[in-house]
């Protein structure tokens, strides 16, 4: 049975990733660095404080927090103004939330970026939400996901991550549901995903139905169980 849907949001519900492209760029070019686009890149998926950390040492004479309030500032901005949902997010959350599973957002992200993307959306939408701001350690290490499960499950009642689908577009991202033990779903953005036993990839979003989620969910039962015999 699938007991919960745990979403990322920035490039998976949300194409925010060329408001973080131009926000770093514009933070950078203040003391003179030109920020590639492939620069940009290799920070998608990671924990703020680690993207904030790497344009630091980059010459952001700035504190992490800093850098952090300030890219947030400026992509909150952005979403405000219009958000450019992802293919078919938005109808599958939707499917989710009128079957009555329980939908978790698992973000990098901090919680003005967060509760932004999810005003947006009908009341009810995510049961809760995990922030980068709640967790000691960000994607690819396991909290983030870990905590998804403990904050439902007091909500909700026990929660077998072998019955939770988490949909991610990076590879930090894939890493943290899998190290949870989470059935991890890839949907590429700006980030190319390469096959691997334990991620299923699809192309979009878009034609994507709680049947398929819940057949991702039998589909682990099936192979927990051939391992056991």
């Amino acid at each position: 049975m699938l007991q919960a849907v745990f979403w990322d949001m920035d490039g998976t519900l949300v194409d925010t990733e060329p408001s973080w492209f131009a926000a770093e760029r514009a933070l950078m070019s203040r003391y003179g660095v030109e920020w590639s686009d492939e620069q940009a890149t290799a920070l998608v998926g990671k924990a703020l404080p680690d993207s904030a950390a790497i344009l630091r040492a980059a010459g952001a004479d700035l504190t992490i927090r800093e850098i952090v309030d300030e890219l947030v500032a400026a992509v909150v901005a952005g979403v405000r103004q219009s958000i450019e949902w992802r293919p078919g997010a938005r109808e599958l959350l939707a499917q989710v939330r009128d079957a009555g599973i329980p939908s978790v957002l698992v973000t990098m992200s901090e919680a003005p970026l967060a509760e932004a993307v999810a005003s947006a959306l009908p009341p009810g939408t995510f049961q809760l939400m995990v922030t980068g701001d709640m967790v000691e350690h960000g994607k690819p290490h396991p909290e983030p996901y870990l905590r998804a499960r403990t904050d439902l499950s007091a909500l909700t009642g026990p929660i077998s991550m072998d019955q939770v689908v988490a949909i991610e577009d990076s590879i930090p991202g894939l890493a943290s549901a899998i190290a949870a033990g989470a059935v991890a779903v890839g949907v590429p953005n700006m980030v190319s995903l390469k096959e691997d036993p334990g991620v299923v990839l699809w192309a979009t979003l878009a034609g994507k139905s709680v049947t398929d989620l819940e057949e991702l969910v039998a589909g682990r039962a099936a192979s927990l169980e051939l391992q056991s015999i």
